[in-house]
């Protein structure tokens, strides 16, 4: 089995989807409920449940999951004669629950296939494919063939978090990376997922470690329309990791909710995470986070912080939100 033991658990879910040919004379019978073996739809409901809780007794080194929730729906397609299989999975785990959304659709048209094929034996299940997936460090995944606009009404796949029209700058705080000593590798990092969400980048700088550096520079870029700063660097316990203190000495609002997400999600990866400093400040209209130096721990902070910054701009701006 894959090792996702430093995989951070997240909200899952994913709808997987397929179609069963009947013929007309099953198909009619099947809506009539005259099957001879009982309501095919309605087993084949409680059958796709059953198949996606099941999906790790069915596929060797398929990681066991808890499912908060399954729904199977079987949708008939008069003009073809056919029935059409949702089944929807999700909970909060390490890894995704593609595969029994999948195990869920494929359960529900095998009982379709077994209660009707006393009327037709000629049956044909096709087009089984997951539709979408969300969650975990990829977000939102959707197959290439596009989903119809009744399925996107029924499903509503939850949207990559967006942050366009947003200003953002990225600040590495080193004194060895700002004299030439080695080359900056986290601030890179943060300002390709920012342009990932949408952001603008307006500068990318490095500034020595210490207070007034740093200080100096965000009180000035707060005066520049930025609505959104990331720092890396000087959030931990070294004599001249200073980034916290540079943020106390500005006259910001502390937005501590921020810092304490990040270390109690980073604890999923390491438990050195609870000793980080990484804060979070309003300095007039512009967020400033403050996240670890190494390129590790910024992308790791990305994935954990990504989701609820278009929303955090979103209330900054005074915006409705929920």
């Amino acid at each position: 089995m894959a090792d996702i033991r430093r995989k951070r658990p997240t909200a899952r879910r994913a709808v997987a989807c397929g179609e069963i040919s009947l013929g007309e004379l099953a198909f009619t019978m099947l809506l009539d409920k005259k099957m001879p073996k009982g309501d095919p739809i309605a087993m084949a409901e409680i059958a796709g449940i059953q198949g996606a809780k099941n999906a790790a007794l069915l596929l060797p080194l398929c990681h066991p999951l808890a499912l908060e929730y399954v729904q199977v729906r079987c949708q008939p397609i008069r003009e073809s004669f056919s029935i059409r299989v949702y089944c929807e999975a999700s909970t909060e785990a390490r890894t995704g629950v593609e595969m029994e959304a999948l195990a869920g659709t494929s359960a529900a048209l095998l009982t379709l296939y077994d209660l009707s094929k006393p009327i037709e034996p000629a049956l044909q299940i096709s087009a089984i494919r997951l539709l979408f997936k969300e969650g975990g460090k990829s977000g939102l995944w959707c197959h290439p063939e596009p989903m119809t606009s009744a399925e996107h009404e029924l499903f509503r796949p939850k949207n990559n978090h967006q942050l366009k029209n947003i200003r953002a700058a990225v600040l590495t705080l080193s004194d060895r990376a700002h004299s030439g000593e080695y080359a900056d590798l986290s601030g890179p990092i943060l300002a390709e997922r920012l342009i990932g969400l949408g952001a603008e980048i307006s500068h990318t700088e490095i500034l020595p470690d210490g207070i007034e550096p740093l200080a100096s520079r965000l009180r000035d870029l707060s005066t520049q329309s930025i609505q959104l700063v990331l720092c890396t660097g000087g959030t931990g316990l070294g004599p001249r990791d200073l980034t916290l203190e540079a943020l106390q000495t500005l006259d910001a609002r502390h937005v501590p909710g921020l810092g304490e997400m990040f270390r109690s999600q980073s604890q999923h990866y390491t438990s050195l995470a609870w000793l980080s400093r990484a804060e979070a400040v309003l300095l007039n209209d512009m967020l400033v986070i403050a996240l670890p130096g190494s390129p590790k721990a910024v992308a790791q902070g990305m994935d954990i912080l990504g989701p609820i910054l278009a929303h955090a701009m979103a209330m900054v701006a005074g915006e409705a939100h929920a």
